[in-house]
């Protein structure tokens, strides 16, 4: 079986020239049953791609994806997952099908994909998500949890407290009054609603091809479910995401679709892999945030998750030391060391945190470091690092203060 290619033909007959229990991963999103053509031009329109979803009935659609579910669950390896993609027109339809290959039993997470679009007003609520389905082989299925930052309306005792028997949101206490901090977080596990964009025309990833997604969506399941070196199949690969993504991720691949023009697109995608950033993604989710750019970098080279709505913590180390939170602050912009230091230890009071980190990203006077009665460790930051390390390469004549950038 050869990998790492695209595959031009009917999908159903090359599964069955396929081994058995050779794939990790399947993620097919076949045609939704719009009953139309679907027709797009690239940017420049110097070509148009099109696909038919027309059907004699529901029912032929619906043997077409059974058919491709037998075959994949057949050459799905026991620790394999499907991931089906689809909308409203046919998902109740599809489940069933799921349902009767995989089993109710194998049913894992409708995931929803939730995104914005700009559309005519009609009557009827506007789309604006679309459903996939994620089943397992087995019960020895991979899956990787994945964790997302706290909310910024999560106060800092819902994320240390460990809970009583009731559930009541209390610090318990040892037998001396003090509070007993909760087990080791990374922060909140990723949920079954993923709102990531879709693609907007102007999107260098964009090919002009009809129904094209995000090589995000599918980084985000491919993470979950597979390793590097693992195999992963689409068998309507369309403008070939899914093997954009996987190469990204160093997995291998196969592709395969009934289009000549589709396999011939796919293939130059893989030549020259563009993937879009989403601006929504790295800032418009954090435009609500407390904690400025520079302070997010720096949490998040610390390997740290952050904290809102608390003047003395901005965050906590995702690894505990010896059983116990780590809290972290940063030196505010207009803040000094000493300001910094208070803060955390007025933070922390009660806690019992065995080691305390603050970040220094400005200049302070030593002395009065020292007169400062604190066990906080202080790092400097990269930034603060790296200014020393050029005025220790400057003649002394000209070793004065480098400015300060923010």
């Amino acid at each position: 079986m050869e990998i790492n290619k695209i595959i031009h033909g009917n999908c159903v007959e090359k599964l069955k020239e396929m081994e058995e229990s050779a794939i990790d991963l399947v993620y097919f999103d076949p045609p939704f049953f719009t009953q139309r053509k679907h027709t797009l031009s690239n940017r420049n329109n110097s070509k148009t791609y099109e696909f038919d979803d027309k059907y004699e009935s529901i029912e032929d659609y619906l043997s077409l994806i059974e058919s491709v579910l037998i075959e994949s669950k057949r050459v799905l390896k026991n620790t394999g997952s499907v991931f089906l993609h689809c909308d409203k027109t046919a998902s109740h339809n599809i489940r069933t099908v799921l349902d009767k290959v995989f089993g109710r039993e194998s049913f894992q997470s409708e995931i929803i994909w939730s995104y914005k679009r700009w559309s005519n007003s009609k009557k009827g609520l506007l789309n604006s998500h679309q459903s996939i389905f994620f089943y397992s082989k087995t019960e020895d299925f991979k899956f990787k949890t994945l964790y997302t930052d706290y909310s910024a309306t999560t106060n800092l005792d819902q994320i240390l407290q460990d809970r009583e028997r009731d559930g009541k949101t209390v610090y318990k206490r040892d037998p001396y009054g003090n509070a007993i901090i909760g087990k080791e977080k990374k922060g909140v596990p990723l949920s079954d609603v993923w709102e990531i964009p879709y693609l907007n025309p102007k999107a260098k990833e964009r090919t002009g091809y009809p129904t094209q997604k995000p090589v995000l969506l599918l980084n985000q399941i491919l993470t979950l479910t597979t390793e590097e070196g693992d195999l992963v199949l689409d068998p309507f690969c369309g403008s070939g995401t899914t093997c954009v993504s996987a190469r990204s991720l160093k997995r291998n691949f196969i592709g395969i679709d009934i289009s000549k023009e589709a396999v011939e697109l796919a293939n130059s995608r893989l030549e020259e892999m563009i993937i879009s950033k989403s601006n929504r993604l790295n800032k418009g989710a954090l435009d609500y945030l407390e904690k400025t750019e520079k302070e997010l970098a720096i949490l998040q080279h610390m390997n740290a998750f952050p904290v809102q709505r608390n003047a003395g913590i901005d965050g906590f180390l995702k690894e505990h030391s010896n059983g116990s939170p780590v809290p972290v602050k940063i030196q505010g912009e207009h803040e000094t060391m000493e300001d910094a230091i208070e803060k955390l230890e007025r933070a922390s009071c009660g806690k019992n945190y065995p080691l305390k980190i603050v970040v220094q990203t400005g200049e302070s006077s030593a002395e009065r470091l020292f007169r400062f009665q604190t066990n906080a460790v202080i790092i400097k930051s990269l930034e603060l690092q790296t200014k020393d390390l050029i005025k220790g390469y400057l003649p002394s004549a000209r070793r004065e203060a480098l400015p300060h950038t923010h």
